[in-house]
Parts: structure tokens; C-alpha cells; sequence
């Protein structure tokens, strides 16, 4: 069930939100449970067992480790638990990958290959697994106490703004709001609008560029010309982070209108002038995830230079990988992680306030174009397409059949979307906040004039939102798959 869809607007969330403030607080933790199981059993059916199969582990898992004793027992406990948890996640996400590798390997041999049908990928499982990680750690290091009760902790683990997309919303982060929440007007308020601007990303924005993007991707090579293959890079770019970051709004303002205050996942990325600084705004609850559990335990800063640098390949290799179960996804995982290791080296640090316009274009250029060619790794089906779209970037391809003209993919409405796309890539909303903020604070007679140019806008986005549903205009979250 997607956010983005009428069934969810006009009946699952209005069934959700009447029940969960009609019953009172002594039943809001079933409802949500409720809902939440309902919501991913929608689509994926019997497979909602591989969560609740999560759910039972890591609650039991986290239980028994205060418990166990000794430090050598709480550690058996603790490597069961992730053990447990990565089992679900690479017999699901990656059986069919290491046997496909394993056959070319058999066949290069002679051997005869293994035969293992399709196995099917829940949707979100690489969230909730690395959710019940992160968990079973914390109560291991013990930054917070084990949770009691399996509904809260169902509640928790299942709850679904974020279990099939992210945020990877840490145990931690929301311990005291699963305890007792309260939801304020103000609240609900919040959280609508940012459901609204979310909803506008996806769209408005996303499921509009994605149209020629796919498209082009879907050419074959000999038809691939260098606008062509630009157009479809550079409105993949705009795809995906509105795709996510849209997934992102929606997830936290619907954790808002419950009483959850979920953590920022993006801060407009591709301002960056770093990859450095680009993976500090990028998908934050996963850099921070893999920062946190898994490069400080290799040895974060305090290991020699070397072992850093290698630290940083093995963490952003896991980082591809842990998207999708394909070389690709290595290797754009190792290209990143190839510049931050390259960054470290020659020093390149975030720009401040005082570099000149200059360096500061040259810096963002070099993040762009870096963020550009990763993409295309990340987002073509083979390497072999890959390396023949970034032939035809570089203005180096050979067409072999007559190259499609660009107005078969670009019309007025994805030039409007790409020029809102780029626009919205960049701070602009929060600047005219800062702008506009004296005067809203002060209720100067502006501040009424502000305030309707923001509803008006929140309903023009809603409005322009729901005729695109109603118009049919569907496409699934990119992050689904992952």
C-alpha cells in the first residue's frame, strides 16, 4: 500500500487515525499494531511472518541479555541476534545472488550448477533488519534497557510510516514517545503539512521525471546519444532523491500526527561541495547506522591512517551491497567510497562561510559530476549498460540504429517538474522562512499575508496531488526494492 495512493489517503489513514484517538491512549499501542500488521500484509501476505519472525527475535534476544550474566553469555547472545537477524536478510535478499555467482564460478569449472528457484524479496526487510540490529546492540552497550512488553516492541518495530522504507528509525531516538506520547494541535498541524509536501515530491516532481528517465534506461545502448543519456542521469538524480526524500516527509509527518518525532533522514544533498559532506545529508539514518555499528567498531579514527581508509571501503561496499543484491550496487558503494578516501588524503574539507564563489562553484561541480557518474552504476541493470551510458555522457557513443529525438521523452510538463525539482534541490524554503520569520513572530500585518500564501500553497499542492492520483498516475517508491 502506498502513501500515494487513494486507498491509503480516503480509507486506511482515516480509519487509523479515528480509531487510534477514539479508543484513548489505553489502546493506541494495539491500534497502531493492528494497522501496521494490516499494512504490510497488504502486499506482501504471508511474508508479514518474516516480520513478525523479526519482531520475536530481537525482543527475546534483547531480553535475555541483561540477563545472561557473565559478559562471554551476554556476547553469545548478542552475535545470535545479529547472526538471526543478518540470516533473514541474506537468505531472502541475497540467495539468488550468490548462487547466480556461485554457477558462473561452477561453469567456469565444468562443474554442473545449482538449481534454486526465485526467491522473493519482502518488502523492507533491509530496514526492519538492521532496526532490530541496532536495537539488540543498544541494549548490549547498554544505551538503553530492554523493552517488556512484545506490543510495545511489536509496535515499534512494525510501525508503519517507516517499516518498508526508513527512515531507520533507532529504538533510542523514540524509547520515551513509546512509553507516552501526547499529540498537540500543533502536531497534527506539522505533521499534515509535511505529509502534504511530501506528497507533492512524489507527485509532482518524481513520478514526472521518472517517465523519460525510465524511458531512456529502457533504450538499448546502440540508440543511447549523449543528450539522451544525460537527460535520463540527471533526471534520475532528480528521481530518486525526490522519490526518498518524499517517502522521508511523508514517514515523519505521519509519525507526527501519532506523537513521534522521527529524526531528519536528508538536508538537501546536493548543495554538497564534498562527498564528505554529501553522505553527512544523503540518507542520513543509514550513514549514521553504518558510522555507529559498523565503521567505529573496525576502529573509526583511531586506527592508522591505512586501516581507516580500508575501514571506509569495507563500510561503503556494505553500503552497496545493503542496497540491492548486484555488482553494481559494489561497485557504486567502492566509487564513493574511492573519494572519501581520496578526500581524506588531500584534505578536502567542507566549504565555510568565507571560500570564494569560485572555489565554492568548483567544489560543487566536482560533488555533482561525482554524484552523477555514481548514479548511473547505481541505477543501470548491468555494467555492461552502465560503461555504454557513461561512453555516451562523454560524448564517445556509437549509435548503431537511428537515436530517438528528444521531444519523445521531454515535454512542457517534465520541464516544468525538473525546473521545480532543481529548485526544490536547494534550501530555497528554508531561506524564505528565515526571511520571513520577524515578521510572522512579530504579527505585523504581513504576517496574515504570509500565512495565506502558505495555505494557499499547501492546498495547491494537495489539490494538484490528488488529480494526479485520480488521473491514475502510479509509480512505486524507488527505495521499495532495496
Amino acid at each position: 500500500m502506498l502513501f500515494s495512493e487513494s486507498t491509503f489517503l480516503f480509507f486506511f489513514l482515516p480509519a487509523v487515525l479515528l480509531l487510534y484517538f477514539g479508543l484513548g491512549a489505553r489502546f493506541q499501542d494495539l491500534v497502531l499494531l493492528a494497522f501496521s500488521l494490516l499494512f504490510y500484509a497488504w502486499g506482501e501476505h504471508g511474508y508479514v511472518l518474516v516480520l513478525l519472525a523479526s519482531i520475536a527475535l530481537n525482543w527475546r534476544c534483547a531480553l535475555a541479555i541483561p540477563a545472561a550474566g557473565s559478559p562471554r553469555s551476554r556476547k553469545r547472545v548478542l552475535i545470535f541476534a545479529i547472526a538471526g537477524n543478518l540470516l533473514l536478510l541474506v537468505g531472502f535478499k541475497y540467495t539468488n545472488f550468490l548462487i547466480d555467482n556461485l554457477n558462473a564460478l561452477l561453469g567456469a569449472l565444468s562443474l554442473s550448477p545449482s538449481r534454486v528457484g526465485k526467491v522473493h524479496l519482502p518488502i523492507g526487510i533491509s530496514f526492519f533488519a538492521f532496526q532490530g540490529m541496532s536495537y539488540v546492540v543498544d541494549v548490549y552497550r547498554g544505551t538503553c534497557p530492554p523493552q517488556p512488553s512484545i506490543i510495545k516492541m511489536a509496535m515499534y518495530k512494525s510501525f508503519f510510516p517507516q517499516l518498508i522504507a526508513g527512515p531507520i528509525v533507532r529504538y533510542v531516538d523514540v524509547k520515551a514517545q513509546i512509553e507516552s506520547r501526547s499529540v498537540a494541535l500543533d502536531d497534527m498541524a506539522q505533521g499534515i503539512q509535511r505529509f502534504i509536501l511530501g506528497l507533492g515530491k512524489k507527485m509532482i516532481i518524481d513520478n514526472i521525471v521518472a517517465r523519460p528517465t525510465d524511458q531512456i534506461f529502457a533504450l538499448p545502448p546502440g540508440q543511447l546519444s549523449g543528450e539522451l543519456a544525460w537527460i535520463a542521469v540527471v533526471g534520475y538524480a532528480l528521481q530518486i532523491y525526490f522519490d526518498f526524500s518524499a517517502y522521508s516527509d511523508m514517514a515523519i509527518g505521519l509519525g507526527r500526527m501519532f506523537g513521534f518525532r522521527f529524526l531528519e533522514n536528508f538536508n538537501y544533498p546536493y548543495v554538497a561541495t564534498s562527498v564528505t559532506d554529501f553522505w553527512r545529508r544523503w540518507h542520513i539514518s543509514l550513514s549514521s547506522w553504518f558510522r555507529d555499528y559498523l565503521y567505529i567498531p573496525l576502529g573509526g579514527s583511531r586506527v592508522s591512517p591505512a586501516r581507516r581508509y580500508l575501514n571506509l571501503l569495507i563500510v561503503f561496499m556494505l553500503c552497496g551491497l545493503w542496497h540491492g543484491a548486484s555488482w553494481n550496487f559494489v561497485i557504486w558503494g567502492l566509487f564513493h567510497g574511492t573519494f572519501l578516501v581520496v578526500e581524506r588524503l588531500v584534505g578536502l574539507k567542507t566549504v565555510g562561510p568565507n571560500v570564494s564563489v569560485p572555489r565554492r562553484v568548483l567544489r560543487h561541480a566536482y560533488l555533482v559530476t561525482v554524484v552523477l557518474v555514481g548514479w548511473v552504476f547505481f541505477r543501470a541493470d548491468t555494467l555492461s549498460y552502465a560503461l555504454a551510458l557513461l561512453r555516451a555522457m562523454a560524448g564517445l557513443a556509437q549509435p548503431t540504429t537511428a537515436v530517438p529525438g528528444i521531444r519523445m521523452f521531454v515535454d512542457a510538463s517534465v520541464v516544468i517538474a525538473a525546473a521545480l525539482g532543481v529548485l526544490g534541490s536547494a534550501p530555497v524554503l528554508p531561506y524564505l522562512g528565515r526571511k520571513l520569520a520577524p515578521a510572522a513572530e512579530s504579527r505585523r500585518p504581513p504576517h496574515a499575508a504570509i500565512e495565506l500564501a502558505r495555505l494557499l500553497g499547501l492546498v495547491g499542492v494537495l489539490t494538484s496531488s490528488v488529480a494526479l492520483i485520480a488521473a491514475g498516475s502510479y509509480s512505486p517508491f524507488i527505495y521499495f526494492r532495496f
